[in-house]
């Protein structure tokens, strides 16, 4: 799954010289939480979210009056509280690379920039969350069942072809090896076909001929 597919392109941005009070307005209005900020010749050379908007503006609690409070928001720049060189992506980069970059930077979203050096989009922690839900098929409904298997070749068929012989229908697989035991691996497998009642019998026949962990139906409300 590449950026390009799943980020906003053409993102709303301003430029470094505007104030502050502008680009807060701006990002009210258009209900975005991160701004690219470009220079004159368009070029990325910053990021503001609504963080820096609201640790840079004057506290309720100031004396100021209502015209001085405005006469101070527009004089201050966006450049002067955006954050500089902000870390960016490639539309060809995968969005798992983007999410690690996210987890590991700390950061809640990233300027996407081509080859040229343009901004051609943006990619948000929420873009990373649509990518979760489509590879992980909750919204196809059907039940979860989770495993620790062998890390070895064929054990995924194993549990298909039980699966498969109860007339599931698997539509999702995921595999981590980050809370499972030595030489084995967690699978997450979604499937659909296997109604309710069905469901605890399958898992019995799971349990007795794999190291099965649970079954869960997600109910998600509309």
């Amino acid at each position: 799954m590449l950026v390009k597919e799943w980020m906003t392109k053409n993102p709303i941005t301003a430029e470094e010289d505007t104030s502050l009070m502008e680009v807060s307005q701006l990002m009210r209005e258009k209900k975005i939480r991160r701004m690219p900020i470009l220079s004159k010749k368009g070029q990325l050379v910053g990021i503001v979210t609504d963080r820096d908007i609201k640790a840079a503006s004057p506290s309720k609690a100031t004396t100021l009056d209502v015209h001085e409070l405005y006469y101070l928001l527009s004089k201050i720049k966006i450049k002067d509280i955006m954050s500089k060189k902000p870390v960016t992506i490639s539309p060809e980069d995968t969005v798992m690379r983007a999410a690690v970059l996210m987890l590991e930077k700390k950061i809640s979203g990233l300027p996407v920039l081509d080859e040229k050096e343009k901004l051609v989009g943006i990619l948000s922690q929420g873009d990373v969350f649509r990518v979760l839900t489509t590879i992980t098929g909750i919204y196809r409904g059907g039940m979860l069942f989770a495993f620790e298997l062998e890390d070895r070749g064929g054990t995924i068929k194993e549990v298909a072809d039980v699966i498969r012989a109860a007339g599931g229908r698997m539509t999702s697989i995921l595999t981590s090896y980050e809370t499972a035991s030595e030489g084995w691996r967690h699978v997450f497998i979604r499937v659909q076909g296997v109604s309710d009642d069905k469901a605890k019998a399958l898992a019995e026949e799971l349990k007795s001929k794999f190291r099965f962990l649970y079954y869960v139906k997600d109910e998600l409300k509309k």
